[in-house]
């Protein structure tokens, strides 16, 4: 474990890389693994069960059972202690337990008492969260059950697993379209001028009876058309127009942006009661770009943003696609929170930042930052911070797309 706070595997770093590639996105996973929650409650006899995902800041919970919940501060849960394991954790009573006597979901509704959470173990031996049961009772797990649950928490990486190659093919056959388009556009517009050239020059012979030459100028002609309609067979698969207004579902638009960003960030500047703003600029709003990696550098930027900004301070996220000199995506993360010196800025960019406590004593990781950075790196991305003491931080990205 990690020596500035021990909640924190040594391989974190790692661990948020390998979260990263599956690319998770959190407001569109929902009812996806609900079977497998319902069935880990009914093989265990408990009234909850969650899938639990442990990002920088946040635990999202991707599917649940018996508790409507979608997201938690990482640094309240249960679930923050079983990615330091291999082994499952059970807390057989946890009003007893120091660690989360004080808790909320322990001293309120829904007075949890028993846990049991099982790590989520990617195949490479990278625990990315939790596959947990909960009872507002006390309780002890039978090893059968036990062992249910183990079989239930494989099958859900799995799934994951099995979601992360999909998205890998449905990459790789949105590229060949854009070869497809590419070559269609530079076949097509050249053979689509010589034939234009040889019908006038055809028609020019044709007036002045010149038959070789206009014999020559038809087998120019016939070439062209033919090869241009071996180009429209091999490219038939690509299509354009009325029946291209879909939006694949590993690509965005400026308003489906937004409107996740809100649905995943408004909750957690809600608990500060600070007001959280996505805007849209410019008029590229029904151009798509890729999805990829763009919710898990955005989210953790903006959840750093909620935690360094007081109560009632305000984070405003700016949205725009730019098409010169080529289509890039720009965005704005800007808060009123507590700031940084030209040290610390400096520090954070080094990728050696400290971590921190929030407004509101939260804890920091230290991590969320550091992987912001190295994904926008990787996606030849941009970015740069404008910060200063008590003033708030603006940080601005810039994505090709």
């Amino acid at each position: 474990m990690s020596k500035n706070n021990a909640l924190v595997p040594n391989n974190e770093f790692d661990r948020l890389l390998k979260l990263s590639e599956y690319d998770i996105d959190y407001s569109d996973i929902h009812g996806k693994l609900d079977d497998l929650t319902r069935l880990a409650a009914y093989v265990t006899g408990t009234p909850i069960s969650l899938v639990n995902i442990l990002e920088a800041n946040t635990q999202w919970t991707v599917s649940n059972f018996g508790l409507d919940v979608t997201q938690t501060p990482r640094d309240q849960t249960a679930c923050q202690y079983v990615v330091l394991s291999e082994s499952p954790l059970e807390i057989e009573d946890m009003a007893e337990d120091e660690r989360f006597n004080t808790k909320d979901y322990v001293t309120e509704e829904p007075h949890i008492r028993y846990y049991y959470g099982v790590p989520l173990t990617t195949p490479d031996g990278i625990r990315i969260g939790a596959m947990c049961v909960m009872d507002t009772k006390k309780n002890d797990l039978s090893p059968e059950k036990e062992e249910f649950l183990k079989i239930i928490a494989s099958e859900v990486i799995t799934r994951f697993e099995y979601e992360h190659k999909l998205k890998l093919m449905r990459d790789n056959v949105d590229e060949l379209k854009e070869i497809q388009r590419k070559v269609s556009h530079d076949i097509r517009g050249p053979i689509g001028g010589i034939i234009g050239i040889a019908e006038i020059l055809r028609d020019q012979a044709e007036e002045s009876k010149l038959d070789e030459f206009m014999q020559l100028l038809e087998l120019i002609n016939k070439g062209g058309r033919s090869v241009l309609d071996l180009a429209n067979d091999i490219l038939s698969n690509y299509k354009t127009g009325e029946d291209d207004k879909a939006i694949p579902a590993n690509e965005l638009t400026l308003p489906v942006l937004q409107q996740k960003l809100k649905n995943l960030y408004e909750p957690q500047a809600r608990a500060k009661s600070q007001d959280f703003s996505v805007n849209i600029n410019g008029g590229l709003k029904d151009h798509s770009f890729p999805k990829h990696r763009l919710l898990q550098v955005i989210g953790n930027l903006i959840t750093n943003a909620i935690k360094f900004t007081p109560e009632k301070g305000t984070i405003k996220v700016e949205l725009e696609l730019k098409s010169t000199p080529e289509m890039t995506l720009h965005v704005q993360i800007a808060d009123t929170g507590i700031g940084m010196n030209e040290s610390q800025v400096q520090e954070i960019m080094s990728g050696n930042p400290k971590s921190t406590a929030g407004t509101k004593e939260e804890r920091g990781f230290g991590f969320g930052f550091q992987l912001a950075r190295h994904l926008t790196e990787s996606m030849k991305g941009k970015l740069s911070i404008n910060s200063e003491v008590d003033k708030g931080t603006k940080i601005t990205l810039q994505f090709p797309v």
